[in-house]
Formats: structure tokens, C-alpha cells, sequence
């Protein structure tokens, strides 16, 4: 094999291919271009492995590559190959490419923050938050994102196919929907407005007029002191609301037909993804068989299997239920409906006695989902503030879309984040999001 030319100055030649289709141009020369993820000299012969959008090949060298300064190649360096592909079982996809020239497009530090091309399972969390730029470039990192884009593709287009229209809500409000907690205030021109908690204004504004069903893929914040595994205070909102139905429990049909869908989108499009992650998907019969229980139901059974007094549904308690849906149907989820009125917000239509018509999903052992019939009535939407100690004059393009007319409707939220967290198996959120912002953490 003849030694590579190496050129800094210009184009190593040819049209580019991807790493996945050099089996396709056995004995031809291409040219690859990526990143140099790793290398391992042999003395007689040097394995680079060349990392692109596709997954990573191997190219060959006859010597450890080196810039026109005679400088090795470091890590992570941008670089364009040409060369001959050769079959070789040994290498990743069977084939590799045997180096003839060389250009190094962006030459990289010698010394990385931390390593790409390890599991990320041997880094912090810290670590790989304070130097996200570059963890963000491992491969098994990289690929937490590329399932999450899947998630909001087929979540898009499943409610399409049921008639859906997507829309996109404004983020800064004048006051909140759910009382006013919680929000962070932007200073905005001669005024104090907030970040949105959710779109709900305005996806109940949109089904009231005239679209009866939206979806909306959008940032919410929360400005909530948590510093826990589960919680982030900026996430991805995936919003659906709908007219025209009866309770909690259409909202939930819906729901299990929307991950039915998803997931087996996702099965398909994301397995390589699964399988480097271990992770597992329920079927559309699996989801099917997700069980309801109130939230009496719930309590009880926390209860009874902790041995202790239970008042709400904590952490541990979602745990338990998720699995003890698993033992018993199949599947390590459960949607819990029937809440208080003082566990929900004001806007929740009210039930027998003190309850609602709401619901959370629980999946895994963690809350992927909360929603419900909202009330549609002006009168007793006002009537349900007062009870709140709202003002409902302080809320009036809020009630402006029921004193006009709107017809019984009701919707639901998944956090972006949490769902690819439980998927995955994800020990922090944080990992699920590109740049997380918590109570600490405002950069990069």
C-alpha cells in the first residue's frame, strides 16, 4: 500500500460518501470525510477510525498519520480520506477504506476535556455538562438525541394521521395559567412578563376557535426549586388538546393509540439506538393493556405494599404501581385518574364529590404524562378561581375564550425529556437535554 499524500491546502478529490455505504463501492475510490474518533498504530500499519453522521469506518494507513509539520493527527480532528474500499470482516460494517491521500480540514487540540471515544457510562454527569460541547460529539451520547428527534416526529405525525393541526404559542405571557406560581419574570421593555409554564391559553384558545384539535411541540418553564434526576427548569412540551369529548377517558384512548404509534415508529427508525442503549419498547398490544385505576385505587395499593399510610403518589409510589402493572398485565405502566381538585389545577372539570376528571401516566416508574377534561363553562370557571383565590379579573383573555362560547375539551402534556429518560433508562433527565438549565446550571 502506497504511503498517503498528505495535502493541507486542498480538497482530497473525489465525491464524498458516508461512512454506512462504503460496502457499496467495493474497489472504488472514494473519499470519506469526518472526524478521527481513534487510532491504533501497529508499526507496520495504522488503524484510523473515522467517525461521521452515519456511524464510523475504518481507514488504513501504512504509518501513524501525521499533518505536513510531521505532527501526528490528534483526536477529533476534521479530516477529508481518499482511498480504495477493501473488504475486511474485521472492521466495522466489513469494509475499509486503504488511505492513498489526506487532508486535514480542522486540526483539533492534543489535549481533550474528556474522552469522546469512551462509554459515557465512565464519565460524570458533571463532567460531561461542564464540557458539553465535546461530550456531545460521543457517539452513544449523540444518539440519546437522534432517538429524541425520532420521538417528535412520529408524535407529530400521529396526530396528524387523527386529524391534528400543530400550532405555535408565544412563550412570554403576561400572567400565568395555573395561578401565577412558579414563573420566571422577563424584563420587557417598560413591563414584567413571564416565560410560559405551558401553552395552555392558547391551545384551548385554538380549540375554541374552530380547530377542535392541536398539537404543539414547544419550550416551557418552570421556575421550581428541584434538584432531583427527574426535573429540569426549561424542557420540550409535546401539547395536545381536543373538543368534543366526554372525560378523562377519551383523552386517555387517545393517548394509547399516540405512543402505540410512536413507538413502533420509533422500533423502526431507532434501533440501532435501542440496542446500544438496551433498551425495549412496548408493543401496540402492550399498550393496549395499560390499566386505569383511581386515585383511591392507587393510594390503596401503595398501601399495601409499602405498609405505610399513603396520602399522594410520591416518587417511590409511582414505582410500585409501574410494578405492579407489569406483574400483572404486561407492561410496567398505569394511568391514574380521578384526582383531587386540590391536586389539580383550577381549570379541571370537576367530578363526583371532590374529584376531577384528570389523569397521569405513569411508565417505568416515572409521571410521562398529566392531563384532563378542563371546564369549559364561564360561570363555573369563574366560580372554580374564586375557590382557587384567583382574580378573575386579573384573568381576562383567559376567560374570554369561554364567555364567547367553547365546546367540552380537554388535553394533555409529555415532557420531551422525561419520555426519552424512561425509554432509554436515563439515570438523570439532564442527559436528555441538549443544554440543561437547572436551579445551577445557565451555560453552555
Amino acid at each position: 500500500m502506497e504511503s498517503p499524500t498528505i495535502v493541507t491546502d486542498a480538497a482530497a478529490g473525489g465525491d464524498r460518501i458516508l461512512a454506512r455505504d462504503l460496502g457499496r463501492h467495493t474497489g472504488a475510490a472514494v473519499l470519506v470525510r469526518g472526524w478521527v474518533h481513534r487510532h491504533r498504530d501497529l508499526g507496520g500499519v495504522c488503524f484510523v477510525l473515522l467517525r461521521d453522521r452515519s456511524g464510523i469506518c475504518q481507514v488504513v494507513f501504512d504509518s501513524a498519520p501525521t499533518d505536513g509539520a510531521g505532527n501526528p493527527v490528534t483526536l477529533e480532528s476534521v479530516v477529508a480520506i481518499g482511498g480504495v474500499v477493501a473488504a475486511n470482516r474485521k472492521a466495522p460494517g466489513g469494509f475499509e477504506v486503504q488511505a492513498r491521500r489526506l487532508e486535514i480540514i480542522s486540526a483539533a487540540a492534543p489535549e481533550l476535556p474528556l474522552a469522546v471515544n469512551q462509554d459515557p457510562s465512565q464519565l460524570s454527569l458533571d463532567a460531561m455538562l461542564e464540557h458539553r460541547m465535546v461530550s456531545l460529539r460521543n457517539p452513544k451520547t449523540l444518539s440519546i438525541f437522534r432517538l429524541q428527534a425520532a420521538i417528535v416526529h412520529h408524535f407529530a405525525e400521529v396526530l396528524r394521521g387523527e386529524g391534528f393541526t400543530e400550532i405555535k404559542s408565544s412563550k412570554l405571557i403576561g400572567s400565568g395559567t395555573e395561578g401565577g406560581t412558579g414563573l420566571f419574570a422577563v424584563d420587557y421593555f417598560d413591563r414584567t412578563v413571564y416565560l410560559a409554564q405551558s401553552p395552555q391559553l392558547y391551545k384551548q384558545a385554538m380549540v375554541a376557535a374552530g380547530l377542535e384539535q392541536v398539537f404543539e411541540i414547544g419550550m416551557a418553564y418552570r421556575a421550581e426549586k428541584h434538584d432531583t434526576p427527574r426535573h429540569i427548569n426549561e424542557y420540550v412540551s409535546l401539547d395536545v388538546e381536543m373538543a368534543f369529548i366526554d372525560s378523562e377517558h377519551d383523552l386517555m384512548d387517545l393517548e394509547q393509540r399516540l405512543l402505540a404509534g410512536m413507538f413502533a415508529g420509533l422500533a423502526e427508525d431507532c434501533a440501532e439506538v435501542l440496542e446500544a442503549w438496551q433498551a425495549t419498547l412496548p408493543t401496540a398490544a402492550e399498550v393496549a393493556a395499560i390499566p386505569r385505576i383511581t386515585h383511591d385505587e392507587a393510594r390503596a395499593a401503595v398501601a399495601e405494599a409499602t405498609g405505610r399510610r399513603v396520602y399522594d403518589i410520591n416518587p417511590e409510589g409511582e414505582r410500585v404501581l409501574c410494578d405492579r402493572a407489569a406483574a400483572e398485565h404486561g407492561i410496567g405502566a398505569v394511568f391514574v385518574y380521578g384526582y383531587p381538585r386540590r391536586k389539580r389545577p383550577f381549570y379541571t372539570y370537576p367530578s363526583d364529590g371532590n374529584r376531577t376528571m384528570s389523569f397521569d401516566l405513569l411508565f417505568r416508574g416515572q409521571e410521562i404524562t398529566s392531563g384532563g377534561r378542563r371546564i369549559n363553562d364561564y360561570a363555573t370557571l369563574v366560580d372554580s378561581m374564586r375557590r382557587f383565590g384567583l382574580d378573575p379579573d386579573a384573568m381576562s383573555d383567559y376567560l374570554s375564550v369561554f364567555r364567547y362560547g367553547c365546546p367540552p375539551h380537554g388535553g394533555f402534556a409529555i415532557g420531551l425529556e422525561r419520555l426519552t429518560q424512561t425509554i432509554l433508562g436515563l439515570a438523570s433527565v439532564k442527559q436528555a437535554s441538549l443544554f440543561p438549565r437547572d436551579r445551577k446550571r445557565v451555560r453552555p
